[in-house]
């Protein structure tokens, strides 16, 4: 692995407290060129990991708070007529960026969603006819709140598929919670500090370096029996799509090379396989009565694989 990479997850954790999983797991599904969504209860840092993440990276950054009134246009851009030059112009909205956060996701129609995930599948913008593409370095961490439901707007199950990963933000332990409250009270801003340890060049080096990680023939297997197990368990009422094995294969590359290693390990498949998997699978109904939760099933799928040696 780069030295740039070690040097930018000590300072990630530096800067966020008790998120040292699910920073690890974000700068895997950039690198590997996927987009996550964020879960996570109003005031545990969402915001700031994403902003801290674009200013490390060396990336532009924009964020777009949805709202019910939020239009496909507030995000794409439109044509506005000049009167100065008697002529119409593109003014490209905030999705021209190298990292957009979309702040509550599931709090806007779903018309202006599927503007958003146009863009993140087919990495292009149409506006008014004529096409425009993104960035080559263009991700998405969209967030939602997990409570407060009423008003919102929920995304389908084929538009979550969008997201590489999905990432549950708990709340931190005591001593790392401590030290956040004490550097907000010290007026000592984690953003503000963060300083650009990449440029978007070195970055698309990196993602053509973690494309050369091998994955053997025996864990692609391994990926795929953890896959097709989850359409035959009694306790998914609707299993992952193939999209979920492809997500796998390229986060556990992204992982390994974060290990410093050139090939894909059963291991790094268990350690991505529940963040791309939470959000593409519906438990039985009966499975929910019982109080039982998305997490708890991935774990036993991924229990009664066998794993190749």
């Amino acid at each position: 692995m780069r030295t740039e990479l070690t040097t930018l997850l000590e300072n990630y954790e530096r800067y966020i407290y008790g998120q040292r999983t699910n920073l690890k797991l974000l700068l895997s599904a950039v690198l590997a060129g996927g987009h996550v969504l964020i879960e996570g209860v109003p005031g545990t840092g969402k915001t700031q990991i994403v902003r801290t993440l674009a200013k490390l990276v060396g990336g532009d950054f924009n964020r777009i708070q949805f709202t019910p009134d939020l239009l496909p246009s507030d995000i794409t851009g439109s044509m506005v007529y000049s009167m100065k030059d008697g002529n119409f112009q593109t003014l490209k909205g905030p999705i021209f960026t190298n990292v957009l956060l979309a702040d509550e996701v599931n709090r806007t129609p779903a018309k202006t969603q599927a503007a958003l995930l146009e863009a993140m599948e087919e990495k292009q913008v149409t506006i008014q006819g004529e096409t425009y593409p993104l960035p080559e370095v263009f991700f998405v961490v969209a967030t939602q709140n997990p409570i407060e439901y009423e008003g919102t707007y929920p995304l389908p199950e084929a538009q979550q598929d969008r997201f590489l990963f999905k990432l549950d933000i708990a709340f931190p332990e005591l001593e790392e919670e401590k030290l956040a409250v004490k550097q907000a009270l010290e007026h000592q801003p984690a953003q503000q500090e963060a300083e650009a340890l990449l440029d978007v060049e070195t970055f698309l080096e990196i993602r053509r370096e973690i494309e050369q990680v091998t994955i053997s023939d025996d864990v692609l297997h391994y990926t795929m029996e953890l896959v097709r197990r989850t359409r035959e368990s009694e306790s998914i009422r609707f299993g992952a799509s193939t999209r979920a094995a492809i997500s796998i294969g390229k986060a556990a590359r992204a992982w390994a090379y974060l290990a410093d290693r050139s090939y894909v390990t059963p291991d790094d498949v268990k350690v991505v396989a529940r963040p791309a998997l939470r959000h593409r699978i519906q438990l039985a109904p009966h499975i929910e009565l019982e109080g039982a939760t998305v997490d708890q099933v991935i774990q036993e799928l991924i229990g009664s694989v066998a794993v190749p040696r």
